[in-house]
Protein backbone atom coordinates (compact mmCIF):
# COMPACT_ATOMS: atom_id res chain seq x y z
CA UNK A 1 0.00 0.00 0.00
CA UNK A 2 1.37 3.37 -0.69
CA UNK A 3 1.81 5.81 1.49
CA UNK A 4 1.67 9.98 1.14
CA UNK A 5 4.73 10.81 3.28
CA UNK A 6 4.61 14.90 4.21
CA UNK A 7 8.37 15.94 3.23
CA UNK A 8 8.34 18.16 6.51
CA UNK A 9 12.22 17.28 7.60
CA UNK A 10 11.55 14.62 10.23
CA UNK A 11 10.43 11.26 9.27
CA UNK A 12 8.93 8.13 11.54
CA UNK A 13 9.49 4.77 10.05
CA UNK A 14 7.51 3.14 12.44
CA UNK A 15 4.43 3.10 9.93
CA UNK A 16 6.10 1.58 7.53
CA UNK A 17 7.20 -2.47 7.16
CA UNK A 18 10.82 -3.35 7.87
CA UNK A 19 11.18 -4.44 4.06
CA UNK A 20 10.08 -1.30 2.95
CA UNK A 21 12.25 1.10 5.13
CA UNK A 22 15.13 1.45 2.78
CA UNK A 23 13.71 2.41 -0.32
CA UNK A 24 11.36 4.87 1.64
CA UNK A 25 14.27 6.47 3.23
CA UNK A 26 16.26 6.56 0.07
CA UNK A 27 13.09 8.13 -1.92
CA UNK A 28 13.12 10.61 1.42
CA UNK A 29 16.14 11.62 1.37
CA UNK A 30 15.54 12.39 -2.47
CA UNK A 31 12.99 14.24 -2.38
CA UNK A 32 13.74 16.47 0.74
CA UNK A 33 16.92 17.23 -0.68
CA UNK A 34 15.18 18.43 -4.06
CA UNK A 35 12.89 20.60 -1.69
CA UNK A 36 15.96 22.26 -0.16
CA UNK A 37 16.47 20.88 3.33
CA UNK A 38 19.55 21.02 5.07
CA UNK A 39 18.78 18.59 7.93
CA UNK A 40 16.45 15.87 8.04
CA UNK A 41 15.55 13.39 11.17
CA UNK A 42 15.01 9.95 10.61
CA UNK A 43 13.24 8.15 13.42
CA UNK A 44 13.89 4.64 13.56
CA UNK A 45 13.31 3.68 17.49
CA UNK A 46 15.76 1.50 19.69
CA UNK A 47 14.67 -2.07 19.13
CA UNK A 48 17.67 -4.23 18.79
CA UNK A 49 18.63 -1.65 16.46
CA UNK A 50 18.25 -3.28 12.79
CA UNK A 51 16.11 -0.23 11.30
CA UNK A 52 18.63 2.29 12.58
CA UNK A 53 21.64 -0.23 10.99
CA UNK A 54 19.72 -0.15 7.45
CA UNK A 55 18.88 4.13 7.78
CA UNK A 56 22.75 4.44 8.28
CA UNK A 57 23.45 2.04 5.30
CA UNK A 58 21.64 4.05 3.17
CA UNK A 59 22.46 7.59 4.46
CA UNK A 60 26.09 6.12 4.05
CA UNK A 61 25.72 5.60 0.07
CA UNK A 62 23.18 8.59 -0.66
CA UNK A 63 24.80 11.08 -2.89
CA UNK A 64 22.64 13.83 -1.33
CA UNK A 65 23.74 12.90 2.21
CA UNK A 66 26.80 15.17 3.76
CA UNK A 67 26.94 14.03 7.39
CA UNK A 68 24.61 11.55 9.50
CA UNK A 69 24.70 11.10 13.30
CA UNK A 70 22.63 9.74 16.22
CA UNK A 71 19.79 12.18 17.45
CA UNK A 72 21.35 12.97 20.99
CA UNK A 73 17.63 13.51 22.93
CA UNK A 74 16.55 10.21 21.13
CA UNK A 75 18.78 7.65 22.74
CA UNK A 76 19.95 5.68 19.47
CA UNK A 77 16.07 5.75 18.41
CA UNK A 78 16.14 8.46 15.87
CA UNK A 79 19.19 9.59 13.16
CA UNK A 80 19.71 13.02 11.84
CA UNK A 81 21.20 13.76 8.35
CA UNK A 82 23.13 16.77 6.63
CA UNK A 83 22.02 17.10 3.20
CA UNK A 84 24.46 18.67 0.72
CA UNK A 85 22.75 22.44 -0.71
CA UNK A 86 22.69 21.40 -4.04
CA UNK A 87 19.98 19.01 -5.40
CA UNK A 88 21.23 16.24 -7.15
CA UNK A 89 19.70 14.89 -10.15
CA UNK A 90 17.46 11.39 -10.45
CA UNK A 91 20.57 9.49 -12.63
CA UNK A 92 22.86 10.99 -9.84
CA UNK A 93 21.21 8.97 -7.36
CA UNK A 94 20.66 5.30 -9.72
Amino acid sequence: MAHKIPIDGILDLHVFSPRDVESVVKEYVTVAAEHGFVEIRLIHGRGIGIQRHIVHSVLKKHPSVNSFWDAEDSHLGATVAELLQKPLKQAEIN
